[in-house]
């Protein structure tokens, strides 16, 4: 039996064209058997290549470097065949649009059923027994029934439990969430959220759940990496990144989530991502950031340990916290306002 060791990625790399342009770039993070880790950023930051790349489904073209191991196995090594084998049984995703996910002209039952015989060759009544109880897992009432219904039978909500039902139909050591709840109202989505932690907990699953709200990382993670131009910025315990963030980027997006007085006007970030492969010297926020200087330009910004546990990606660290970054912005736009016509 392969030991639990969870997800260790280390220095990994996505780039297109043969390699020349760099689109996710020295990332490394490890996930424990049961631990539940955030990746947060801009969208084009890197998130969903990162858990592709993980699960082996790039698109043709992209060269991968650096190292995954899951319990030990090195995925990257792995003949094409071994690593197909590998997705559903020890790795599986749920994708961010159940619709396009799933199979139109399929009955939602025999798309579970077909994981599970595929992995572990199981005849077609043990298949349908299991299929019943992982729809009825999911809190798909009537499993039975509706396991006769196609996907155009359900509400997004429903698929998007059965795209679950399909994730985690193999028992997989490794979930990948990839926004598996933006498109659902937010009742729907907290039922899906529970409903995902729960089944974490009960199986030591390792999650890596991928996502453009704070809120929900912040309720489901226990530790937090933020991404932004292809690299982790800033990771550590979710609490500590989210109450005392020490990167600039990091700080930004704190700063973006709607807080109790709702009349109060959010910052937003100036600028936009750099394009990748047209990156510069130095750190890639820079021309967004209202603390950025010489230094940020001089060379390559290394991730570096703020806090024991807590990393973050700049060269003011011991500068930087909530009420500098946003003086420094306020001063900024106070300046452009006074230079205006």
């Amino acid at each position: 039996m392969t030991d639990r060791t969870g997800l260790v990625v280390e220095d990994l790399g996505v780039a297109f064209r043969g390699g020349s342009v760099p689109v996710v770039r020295d990332v490394s993070f490890r996930i424990a058997p049961g631990e539940a880790v955030g990746l947060v950023g801009e969208s084009g930051s890197g998130k969903s290549l990162t858990a592709r790349a993980i699960l082996g489904l790039l698109p043709k073209g992209a060269v991968t470097t650096g190292r995954i191991m899951l319990d030990g196995v090195s995925l990257l090594d792995l003949p094409p065949h071994e690593r197909a084998r590998m997705r559903g049984r020890r790795i599986a995703m749920i994708f961010q649009d159940p619709m396009s996910s799933l199979n139109p002209v399929l009955r939602v039952g025999e798309a579970v059923a077909q994981v599970i015989r595929s992995h572990e060759g199981v005849d077609a009544p043990t298949a349908h027994a299991r299929v019943i109880a992982m729809l009825e897992t999911v809190g798909i009432r009537d499993a039975a029934d509706r396991a006769q219904a196609y996907p155009h039978e359900f509400s997004g909500g429903m698929r998007q439990r059965i795209m679950i039902a399909m994730a985690l139909a193999a028992n997989p050591s490794l979930l990948l969430a990839d926004e598996p709840t933006t498109a659902l109202d937010v009742i729907v989505q907290a039922g899906i959220l529970r409903l995902v932690d729960r089944l974490r907990r009960q199986g030591s699953m390792g999650l890596l759940f991928v996502s453009h709200d704070l809120a929900v990382v912040a309720r489901m993670c226990n530790r937090i990496a933020v991404m932004y131009a292809g690299q982790i910025v800033e990771e550590g315990p979710a609490e500590v990144v989210l109450a005392r963030p020490r990167m600039p980027y990091s700080i930004g997006l704190m700063e973006s989530v709607p807080g109790p007085d709702r009349r109060k006007r959010l910052p937003a970030i100036p600028g936009l991502p750099p394009v990748p492969g047209q990156l510069g010297r130095g750190c890639a926020f820079t021309l967004r950031c209202p603390m950025a200087s010489e230094i940020c330009r001089a060379g390559d910004v290394e991730l570096v340990e703020v806090a024991p546990g807590h990393h973050a990606r700049c060269v003011k660290t011991h500068e930087v916290t909530r009420a500098r970054m946003v003086a420094a912005a306020a001063a900024i736009a106070n300046a452009d306002r006074a230079s205006g016509p």
